[in-house]
């Protein structure tokens, strides 16, 4: 036979289907000995669910070019328009396991989240051991403090000094007890205070409590216990810290307060051989005028003179201080659904003088004033 007989348009049709219906050559699309990945569990729920809030601030001390502002959380920018955050969640719920994956980005995550893991906000997975009983473990965002780092969760925008100093975000592992329906228990362990990435060998060991003796009051309790120091350091520093806060929900008004108590021992600046204390409280309400607008407060004030939570702090001479602050807030807030906002605020912040901590046109400065509008949406 020829070969232009054998490449007849009928054979190589032929040929092609034979083609076309040969078996996926597989290179490598993982073990074949597990679990097919196609056998899922549908008795739990999958929630998809998003966030997105953007900004316009200005402040009275200077930052630079696309700098950060002190404090950098919400809003960190001034005299710009900016994106505090874009966030997606999936989430995951059965009566045996539990899980949600958060990603992230804008902002927020860039000016104050983890520099090895910047876009996950959160990602754990937990499973029920016995009744009323989970082990969780993974990445967190943080239990300890009243303000979140999402806004929407918040009664003002900005966050208070004292929240900006708690820890954030943790990873580790969580055992909780849920005694009744308004109570329950919780012991933890994590890498460190504020990091994914543990810097030594030791762990941060805490342990929660929250009740809710009715539907309008709840109380939660944090304690966490760690040494944070440098796997080399000659000097170890045993820290405690206690948070404690309560939330009130009513028809019209809300209203949260905490207040935090840490020591740390070898860290008085005076006399580094010596402890040393912090302190710091919040309080913030906010009152309902009708179904679309609101308005609302917050006092706040820190003082870790000693440097706990601080770490180095220089004033515009360049001398070492503690921290010691105090500020006022207040907003007003539309909602057009209730799944928004939209709030205008003012905050004043005041140093020591001798602490100077902002920097302005004029030089160093211990006050700052802050001007925020923000407009938020979540499904």
């Amino acid at each position: 036979m020829s070969i232009s007989g054998f490449l007849s348009a009928q054979n190589l049709d032929s040929l092609k289907q034979k083609i076309t219906k040969a078996p996926e050559i597989q290179v490598f699309q993982g073990t074949k000995i597990a679990t097919s990945i196609d056998d899922v569990d549908t008795s739990g729920r999958l929630t998809i669910s998003g966030y997105v809030s953007v900004y316009y601030a200005s402040y009275t001390d200077s930052a630079g070019a696309g700098g950060y502002h002190a404090f950098p959380t919400v809003s960190p920018r001034g005299n710009a328009f900016g994106l505090n955050i874009a966030q997606l969640s999936a989430r995951y719920h059965s009566d045996r396991l539990r899980g949600i994956m958060t990603l992230q980005a804008g902002d927020i995550p860039q000016s104050s989240w983890s520099p090895h893991f910047n876009n996950i906000q959160e990602a754990n997975l937990g499973f029920r051991i016995v009744k009323n009983l989970w082990f969780d473990a993974g990445f967190f965002r943080t239990h300890i403090g009243l303000e979140s780092i999402q806004p929407r969760e918040n009664i003002a925008m900005s966050l208070a000094t004292t929240t900006y100093y708690e820890p954030y975000f943790m990873s580790g592992a969580k055992l909780t007890w849920y005694v009744t329906s308004k109570w329950y228990l919780q012991v933890n362990a994590f890498n460190s205070f504020n990091t994914f990435v543990e810097n030594n060998k030791n762990k941060a060991v805490g342990v929660s409590s929250y009740y809710e003796p009715n539907d309008k009051l709840s109380i939660t309790l944090n304690t966490i216990f760690l040494d944070d120091s440098p796997i080399n350091s000659p000097r170890k520093k045993m820290r405690s810290y206690t948070n404690l806060y309560m939330i009130y929900r009513g028809k019209k008004l809300e209203l949260g307060a905490e207040c935090n108590v840490g020591s740390q021992t070898q860290t008085n600046l005076q006399d580094t051989s010596k402890s040393a204390m912090m302190f710091s409280s919040l309080l913030a309400l906010k009152y309902h005028l009708n179904t679309f607008w609101s308005v609302y407060g917050r006092g706040e004030y820190f003082d870790d003179r000693n440097e706990i939570l601080t770490g180095p702090i220089e004033n515009g001479n360049h001398k070492l201080v503690g921290l010691d602050i105090w500020g006022l807030t207040y907003g007003v807030e539309y909602k057009p659904i209730v799944n928004s906002y939209l709030r205008a605020e003012s905050r004043f912040l005041s140093a020591n003088k001798q602490d100077a901590v902002f920097t302005g046109s004029k030089g160093s400065n211990h006050q700052r004033i802050e001007g925020i509008i923000a407009l938020g949406f979540w499904f």
